[in-house]
C-alpha cells in the first residue's frame, strides 16, 4: 500500500527542509512508524524552501505554495508530484486544511482521505460551512483519543458516517536509562524527583503544579521540582510564587529552555512527571516521559486518559485542583518502590511505540481502502 502524508502547514521560520527533519520529530517519526508496519510511505511537506530528500528510505518532497499563503494544494508542483506519486490513500496532518483537502479531492477523486487531528482547535462560526466540506472530502479523520472527535461530531463538522479512529499524533524515540548515571549528569535530585516539560502559560497551569507541590511537601520533605520550558509568559508571576513559598523556594528549580537530548536524560533521572495541561492534541512530553519509563501523574483529560491506558499506569488528577495533584503525587512517590519504570515501558512498547504506532496507521489505512468505492464517489457536499 502506498500512503502518502501531507502537511500543509508551512514553517513560519523558513527553516531549510534539513532543519526541519531534525526539529520535526513528528515529521520523520509518523512516516517511519507506517513503514515499519509495511506501508510505503512518501512525505510531501509544504515549504517555502523546495527540496527533494530520501531518510531511510522514506522520500520527503519540500514543496512551495505558488503564492505565499495560497493553499498549497493549488500549486501546480504540487498536483503534478502527486498524479506521479499515485497513492493509495492520503494522510493529511490537521483538521485546519479543508481548501487543500477540497482541492486534493479534486486532483485525485478516487484516492481517500486519512485526515488527522493535531490540537485542532474548533473554528469559527463563519469558517464552519468550509471545514465541514474539507471534512466530508474524507473518509476517516484519527484522533489521538476518540472523546476529542465528540465536539466536532456535535457541531456537525463531521460527516455522520466518517471513520473515527484512535491513533497517537506521534511516538518517540527515547529509552530508559542508568538513573544513578543520569543523576550523576544532570544534577537532578529529589525524593521524589518531579519532572514538568511544558510552556509556562495558562493552559499548562504551572500554579495549580506549584500549589500541589507545596501541599504535598509537607508529607513528602524530599520533594523536588524540575521544571523545563520554552515559551514562559508566567514566568515573572511563578517566580514571584515560588519565591514567597518557603516550600517552595528549595525545592523548584526553574531550568528554562533545555536541548531536547537533555530532556532525555532528565527524564531517565526523574521519578515522576507531572502534567497540568487543561487542553492537549496529545502531549509529546509524556510520550517522550513514558518512553524512558517515567512515571506520568497527569490531568484527567481525554488525550493523557488515552495515552495512559485510563490509569493502567500513573495517576490522572482532576485539572486545576491542587489537592488532587497532592494525593496524586504523594500515590506516585509511594508507588517508586515496586519498580514502575518497567511497567510504565512495557506499556509505552505495546500502545505508544513507534511500532505500536505502525500497527494502528495500517490498520485505519487498511479499512479505509476497503471502503474505497464510497470514498471514490468523491461526493463533496455545497
Amino acid at each position: 500500500m502506498h500512503v502518502v502524508q501531507i502537511n500543509f502547514f508551512a514553517d513560519p521560520k523558513c527553516r531549510p527542509p534539513a532543519a526541519l527533519l531534525r526539529e520535526w520529530h513528528s515529521l520523520v517519526d509518523v512516516a517511519a512508524a507506517a513503514t515499519s508496519a509495511g506501508a510505503r510511505v512518501t512525505v510531501v511537506q509544504a515549504s517555502l524552501v523546495p527540496d527533494e530528500t530520501v531518510q531511510s528510505g522514506i522520500a520527503f518532497h519540500f514543496v512551495a505554495p505558488s503564492v505565499t499563503g495560497a493553499p498549497l494544494a493549488r500549486a501546480g508542483a504540487f498536483r503534478a508530484l502527486v498524479r506521479d506519486l499515485a497513492p493509495d490513500l492520503f494522510h493529511v496532518h490537521g483538521l485546519g486544511f479543508p481548501r487543500d483537502v477540497l482541492e486534493l479531492r479534486k486532483i485525485a477523486p478516487s484516492v481517500p482521505i486519512l485526515i488527522q487531528d493535531h490540537a485542532d482547535r474548533m473554528p469559527r462560526f463563519w469558517r464552519r460551512a468550509i471545514w465541514r466540506r474539507g471534512a466530508a472530502a474524507a473518509s476517516g479523520v484519527s484522533f489521538c483519543a476518540r472523546a476529542q472527535a465528540e465536539p466536532f461530531q456535535r457541531a456537525r463538522l463531521l460527516a455522520p458516517g466518517v471513520g473515527i479512529f484512535e491513533i497517537p499524533e506521534s511516538t518517540s524515540n527515547f529509552v530508559p536509562g542508568d538513573a544513578i548515571a543520569a543523576r550523576v549528569e544532570t544534577g537532578i535530585d529529589g525524593s521524589p524527583a518531579v519532572l514538568w516539560v511544558g510552556h509556562l502559560n495558562a493552559n499548562k497551569d504551572p500554579f495549580t503544579v506549584l500549589e500541589g507541590v507545596s501541599a504535598a511537601a509537607r508529607d513528602l520533605p524530599g520533594l523536588r521540582l524540575w521544571c523545563c520550558f520554552a515559551s514562559a509568559p508566567l514566568l515573572s508571576a511563578v517566580e514571584a510564587r515560588v519565591a514567597g513559598d518557603p516550600l517552595l523556594r528549595e525545592r523548584v528549580h526553574l531550568l528554562g529552555r533545555v536541548p531536547h537530548e537533555r530532556v532525555e536524560r532528565l527524564m531517565q533521572a526523574a521519578d515522576l512527571f507531572v502534567l497540568a495541561s487543561h487542553r492537549e492534541g496529545c502531549s509529546f512530553a509524556l510520550l517522550e516521559a513514558m518512553a524512558t519509563g517515567l512515571t506520568p501523574i497527569v490531568t484527567d483529560i481525554p488525550a493523557s486518559r488515552a495515552l495512559i491506558g485510563n490509569n493502567a499506569i500513573g495517576t490522572l488528577w482532576r485539572c486545576g485542583d491542587p489537592q488532587s495533584l497532592c494525593s496524586a503525587l504523594r500515590r506516585g512517590a509511594a508507588e517508586l518502590a515496586s519498580r514502575p519504570r518497567v511497567r510504565v515501558r512495557a506499556h509505552f512498547d505495546r500502545e505508544l511505540s513507534s511500532a505500536a504506532l505502525g500497527r494502528k496507521l495500517l490498520a485505519a489505512y487498511r479499512s479505509i481502502v476497503e471502503q474505497r468505492p464510497r470514498a471514490a464517489a468523491g461526493v463533496v457536499p455545497p
